[in-house]
C-alpha cells in the first residue's frame, strides 16, 4: 500500500499575495494541485494534504478531487513537524508513504514512478530525490557512499565550508517505510539553526537510506516567488510544446505561442505566432491556427483556418474559416464550410452548414439553418433590458447589409430581407422582407 503526504500548509511570504502559495496558478491548474497529479501514477491509497495557512481556501480549491483527505498543522515548526502530524491519521496504516511538496509543481509521474519502484525493488526504509547542481547554495547537502546509501544530510545553513563543497542536494521528495518512519519521527528534535523538526534527520535513525538521482533538474525546482513561478511556466510550456511538434505539430516562433497541457492537437495543425491554447481544447488535423489567437475550451474539427480571432466555449465544424478578428463565445456551434469573417461577434448561437456571417454582425442567442447569408452589418437585438430572446433563421435566406432583427422573432426559409430592414414580426416562407422608412428626395435644398 502506498500513500502520499503533500507539504502545503506555508504561506509563501516571497510570493507579496493574500492567496496561499501553493494555490498561486502554473498553466491552467494551481502549484498544489500539479504536484497531486504528479503521484496518480504510482496509484496510492491515500491523499493527505497537510495545511495550515488559509486551510481552507486550500481545502475549497481542491474539493473537486476525489479521496484528497487534509490535515491540519497549526503551527510550522517544519517539515518534520508537518509529518508527525500524520501520526493519528495513518496510525493503523502499513506501507509506504511518499511526501512531495505542494510547492514544487515540475516533477514528471515518471520520476514519482521511478522513485517509488526503487525504494520498493531495494527495501530502503528511506528513498529520496537528489540532484548535482553546479550552484547548490540554499539546498541541504545529501553525502552518501559509492553504493548511493545516504550517510548524512545537512541543510544548507548548517553546512560548514568543506560541506558546502559537496554539489549533491536534496529535492525534498521521499518515499518512506511509514512503519520505520513512524518510530522515528518521535526521536526529532529542534538543534539546528532554525530550531525546527527537520524531515532530513530521520536518516540518523533509519536505514537502509538511498538517494536517487533526478535525470532533470528543473523537476525539482520550488516556487518561492513569482520570478520562479515565471521561469517554471516557461519549463513546462517547453515540455508541452517539444511534445507536440515531436508528433507533427507546426509552431512558427514557439517562444510566442503557449499551450496548456490540456490540449489536444491534431496530426499537421499549424500554429502561427502570438496564439494562446487552453483549456479542455481539441483541434483536429489539418488546421491553421494563428497569428495572434486566442482559443479556451473549444472544440475545432478537421481543415479550418482561424486567424486573429478569440473563441471560448465553442464548437468549430470541419473546413471552416474564421476571421480575422471574429469573437465566438458562449456555447457556439458552428456548422461544416462556413464563413465567420472581419468583426463579427457570434454568442450562444447554433449556425448551420454553409452559412457565411463575414463581415460587421453581431448574432446572440440565435438559430440559423444551412446556407444563410448574414449580410454586412447585421444584428440580433437579442435583449429586452430585462432578458435574452431567441431569433430563428431558416435555410438559404439572406439579409441585407444593416438588417436589425428585434427577438424574438423567426424568418422563415428563402427568405431575402432588405437591406437597412428593422424585422419586429415572423416572416413566412419564400418571403421578401422590407421594413423601412420610404425615402424623400427635397431637390433644390440647401443649409439655412
Amino acid at each position: 500500500m502506498l500513500a502520499v503526504a503533500i507539504l502545503a500548509a506555508g504561506k509563501g511570504t516571497r510570493m507579496k499575495s493574500k492567496l496561499p502559495k501553493v494555490l498561486h496558478p502554473l498553466g491552467s491548474k494551481s502549484l498544489v494541485e500539479r504536484a497531486i497529479e504528479s503521484c496518480k501514477i504510482v496509484k496510492p491509497h491515500r491523499t493527505l494534504v497537510i495545511i495550515g495557512y488559509e486551510g481552507d481556501k486550500i481545502e475549497n480549491a481542491l474539493n473537486h478531487l476525489e479521496n484528497v483527505e487534509f490535515v491540519q498543522q497549526t503551527e510550522q515548526l517544519g517539515t518534520g513537524h508537518a509529518i508527525m502530524q500524520l501520526l493519528p491519521h495513518l496510525k493503523d496504516f502499513t506501507g509506504d508513504l511518499l511526501v512531495l511538496n505542494g510547492d514544487v509543481p515540475l516533477l514528471r509521474p515518471e520520476t514519482v514512478e521511478e522513485l517509488v519502484n526503487t525504494h520498493q525493488k531495494n527495501k530502503n526504509a528511506t528513498t529520496l530525490l537528489t540532484a548535482n547542481l553546479k550552484n547548490p547554495q540554499g539546498y541541504g547537502r545529501v553525502f552518501c557512499d559509492g553504493n548511493n546509501l545516504v550517510t548524512q544530510i545537512v541543510e544548507d545553513r548548517d553546512c560548514n565550508s568543506a560541506q558546502k563543497q559537496n554539489h549533491r542536494i536534496n529535492a525534498g521528495v521521499y518515499c518512506f517505510n511509514w512503519q520505520c518512519l513512524k518510530e522515528a519521527l518521535p526521536q526529532l528534535t529542534t538543534n539546528n539553526d532554525q530550531q525546527e523538526y527537520y524531515l532530513t534527520e530521520v536518516v540518523d535513525f533509519l536505514n537502509p537510506v538511498m538517494a536517487l538521482d533526478v535525470h532533470d533538474h528543473s523537476e525539482i525546482s520550488g516556487i518561492n516567488d513569482r520570478c520562479q513561478l515565471a521561469v517554471a511556466y516557461d519549463v513546462l510550456q517547453a515540455r508541452v510544446k517539444e511534445g507536440w511538434m515531436k508528433a507533427g505539430v507546426t509552431m512558427i516562433d514557439p517562444d510566442s505561442i503557449t499551450i496548456d497541457e490540456t490540449v489536444q492537437l491534431g496530426i499537421d495543425v499549424t500554429i502561427e505566432p502570438q496564439t494562446h491554447i487552453r483549456g479542455n481544447t481539441i483541434i483536429g488535423a489539418n488546421c491553421k491556427i494563428g497569428p495572434g489567437c486566442l482559443i479556451e475550451n473549444s472544440i475545432i474539427e478537421d481543415n479550418t483556418t482561424v486567424l486573429y480571432s478569440v473563441i471560448s466555449d465553442s464548437k468549430i465544424s470541419a473546413n471552416t474559416r474564421i476571421g480575422p478578428y471574429a469573437h465566438l463565445r458562449g456555447g457556439v456551434e458552428l456548422g461544416e464550410n462556413c464563413r465567420v469573417g472581419n468583426f463579427v461577434e457570434i454568442k450562444k448561437s447554433s449556425i448551420g452548414n454553409k452559412t457565411n456571417i463575414a463581415h460587421l454582425s453581431y448574432i446572440g442567442d440565435a438559430t440559423l439553418g444551412n446556407q444563410v447569408n448574414i449580410g454586412a452589418g447585421t444584428i440580433t437585438a437579442n435583449y429586452d433590458g430585462v432578458k435574452k430572446h431567441p431569433t430563428i433563421i431558416g435555410d438559404r435566406t439572406k439579409t441585407g447589409s444593416n438588417s436589425v432583427f428585434v427577438a424574438p422573432v423567426t424568418i422563415g426559409e428563402d427568405v431575402t430581407v432588405g437591406a437597412g430592414s428593422v424585422i419586429t414580426h415572423d416572416v413566412p416562407n419564400d418571403s421578401l422582407a422590407i421594413a423601412r422608412g420610404k425615402q424623400k428626395n427635397i431637390e433644390g435644398w440647401k443649409k439655412p
